[in-house]
């Protein structure tokens, strides 16, 4: 009973489909989404253009491609001079105010593209942390105190023990040497204090010496280990102080800007970002993952980047229809989930490199 109830109402959703003259042709708007649409060979091609042409096959749907840009694309499904768009669609809740989306038939995270790092950079960028604001400004209070000590303790000792201690500066360096020796506790045992003065400053320092020491060390490590990060990023967090681009009017940008990412540049398309990282115009370049992946791996000219192991805001792909079209939205919808549970659909995805998630 259930399956006649089901064929009675697509039944009418066809009848309705054809009364109101929306069997006429479509304008169907895309543009270039590698791997969802590919338009290196001239004629459209990919994901989004296999599963549309079977389903206006299947419904027999009268249509004509045409390509523009993706803002014009998103205006006019607003102002309805556009009737679908099968570009992978992020579906956003402002979105969903101006164009009616069908049901998604993919889900995909946005990642980051950076500029590859050389060998020889990051040994350059190891080298640069040892001239840090932070190890410098340490290093410099760690010589003070060396002195500090090396001094007092040769003004106690430089009458009582002037064979260690020598008078002058020859025994200024001699209570210096002996400062260095006490801090990293080598303990040569050739110059030794004998005055009760210079045993007690001797005590001090040997107990002060293993906290500056520990303190001066602790510092060298989180200087190269803020270092290493600025190479090895693992959040997204981690980007938010960096001047980073992405695609404007995208779900990648809303989620950006959401996020409070202070740094972003907005650029017009795709090919335009990654030029921009390339050039070094931005840090990191942050969009679609199965897009950016796609690109990276084809086109020679960006093989010095790299994406990250980063993953954030899950993103849902559909097609999208002017608010005109609720009646042909139902009957794409129902095909896109008939053709998206097949095994052709898994086939295809794994031709592109790519999975369900």
């Amino acid at each position: 009973m259930q399956k006649y109830r089901i064929l009675i109402f697509v039944c009418m959703c066809l009848h309705t489909f054809v009364a109101n003259g929306l069997n006429d042709t479509l304008k169907v708007a895309y543009t270039r989404a590698a791997p969802f649409i590919i338009t290196d060979s001239g004629q459209p091609e990919g994901i989004s253009i296999w599963l549309w042409d079977r389903i206006a096959k299947n419904l027999d749907i009268e249509y004509e491609l045409v390509e523009m840009r993706f803002g014009d694309i998103l205006q006019g499904l607003e102002n309805g001079t556009v009737d679908l768009s099968i570009n992978p669609l992020t579906v956003t809740s402002e979105r969903s105010k101006k164009m009616n989306f069908t049901y998604p038939f993919y889900a995909a995270n946005s990642t980051v593209a950076i500029k590859k790092t050389t060998t020889v950079q990051k040994f350059f960028q190891f080298l640069g942390s040892f001239f840090s604001l932070s190890f410098l400004s340490g290093l410099v209070g760690l010589i003070f105190i060396i002195f500090f000590f090396g001094f007092i303790a040769w003004l106690f000792e430089r009458k009582k023990n002037p064979e260690h201690f020598r008078p002058g500066w020859s025994g200024i360096w001699d209570g210096v040497w002996w400062s260095v020796v006490t801090m990293t506790t080598v303990g040569y045992g050739d110059k030794a204090p004998k005055s009760s003065g210079g045993k007690m400053v001797a005590l001090i320092w040997m107990f002060s010496g293993l906290l500056f020491i520990s303190g001066f060390t602790a510092s060298i490590a989180s200087t190269l280990t803020v270092n290493q990060l600025s190479w090895n990023s693992e959040s997204i967090n981690d980007f938010k102080e960096r001047k980073s681009g992405t695609i404007k009017s995208t779900g990648t940008e809303d989620y950006l800007r959401h996020h409070f990412f202070k740094k972003i540049v907005p650029y017009n398309g795709l090919t335009e970002g990654l030029d921009g990282l390339l050039s070094g115009e931005v840090k990191a370049f942050l969009y679609d993952e199965p897009i950016l992946k796609y690109r990276l791996a084809n086109e020679s000219a960006y093989q010095p980047l790299e994406i990250l192991p980063i993953k954030f805001d899950l993103q849902f792909y559909a097609f999208a229809f002017s608010g005109q079209h609720d009646t042909l939205n139902k009957l794409v919808s129902q095909k896109i989930l008939e053709y998206t549970e097949g095994i052709e659909w898994r086939l295809l995805l794994a031709e592109y490199d790519l999975s369900e998630l």
